[in-house]
């Protein structure tokens, strides 16, 4: 197994490359650069030729790429020319966030969407059955930006349950427990939103299998033992039911991570889905890149701990 791991990391090296590689491309095919909004009747363009020059920006592109990545590989991904201040301390600043809001999102989406797929399969066809079908088709319909809107309307200005903006109040001091439950409290509203539309492919998955389940061998013999119906759901049916569900853990985790960006912009949640944002918007192309490259291994490093998550639930699943 570890092996296997082994090999994996190192496929994943030219991956890392050719991912670099293209994304660098793609952002110095940006019209403009950082400096085009500094552009006025009373600036001097000498000026600002001066700048791109000292910024390296005139460079080939070739020679700019290598700098790039060969800073990058000691963890210096450049300065941000919008913020003033280290690419590698500005994306530190704010990763933890995202990170927090999908780690809170997989755990609200598992706890609505784990009962939901049982007890729809075990019933299926009837009026709960039904009504779940109803809520999936809703989450697979309705955008996620919509939906965020409506919640941050009702629940934020309308009922004001939940903060509307940032992570954490101004008044709060580091370190003592009101901070905590304030930065608690200001990422549940945007974790709830995203949990409600996450849900249906796992209710799918599970579903599925706790129908196509009903009709095994495995399951038969349990009854025929005399086994209660609520632990054949519970102790059989889900547990091998849940299989494809937990192998989509790791892509759930990280594909978040990677696609919070409509609801930190909707929220002005502090993380890195909205600073991508802004920085596309300023052409801050450092930022881009190295954001994009940070996301893309982080989408590569969920593959890996799928295949693992999925070897250490299922017993008869090794990686060799």
């Amino acid at each position: 197994m570890w092996k296997t791991i082994l090999r994996r990391v190192i496929v994943m090296i030219p991956q890392i490359f050719l991912l670099s590689l293209f994304i660098f491309l793609l952002a110095k095919a940006m019209p403009g650069d950082p400096f085009t909004g500094l552009i006025n009747p009373n600036m001097d363009a000498h000026a600002i030729e001066r700048m791109k020059e000292a910024a390296g920006l005139n460079d080939p592109w070739y020679t700019q790429y290598f700098r790039w990545i060969g800073n990058a590989f000691h963890g210096d991904f450049g300065k941000s020319f919008i913020n003033k201040m280290p690419v590698a301390s500005l994306v530190s600043g704010r990763i933890m966030n995202t990170i927090w809001l999908a780690l809170l999102t997989v755990v609200i989406s598992y706890l609505i969407a784990l009962p939901l797929g049982l007890f729809s399969g075990r019933y299926k066809n009837s009026k709960f059955d039904k009504v779940v079908i109803t809520y999936n088709f809703f989450s697979f319909a309705v955008p996620i930006f919509i939906f965020a809107l409506i919640t941050l309307f009702v629940f934020g200005y309308r009922l004001d349950w939940f903060p509307t903006t940032g992570s954490v109040s101004s008044w709060a001091i580091p370190g003592t427990g009101a901070y905590y439950w304030d930065r608690f409290h200001h990422i549940m509203l945007p974790a709830i939103s995203q949990a409600l539309l996450a849900t249906a492919v796992t209710i799918q998955y599970l579903r599925s299998e706790v129908i196509d389940s009903q009709s095994l061998d495995y399951v038969r013999t349990a009854r025929s033992k005399g086994v209660p119906t609520s632990k054949v759901y519970t102790r059989h049916i889900f547990r091998n039911a849940s299989l494809p569900v937990a192998s989509l853990l790791g892509y759930e985790i990280t594909g978040l991570i990677t696609g919070s960006i409509a609801i930190e912009k909707i929220f002005a949640f502090p993380g890195v889905g909205k600073l991508f944002i802004d920085s596309i918007i300023q052409r801050d192309y450092t930022v881009i890149t190295a954001l994009i490259l940070i996301l893309g291994t982080a989408t590569l490093i969920g593959t890996l701990l799928s295949d693992i998550i999925m070897s250490w639930v299922d017993p008869r699943i090794r990686i060799q």
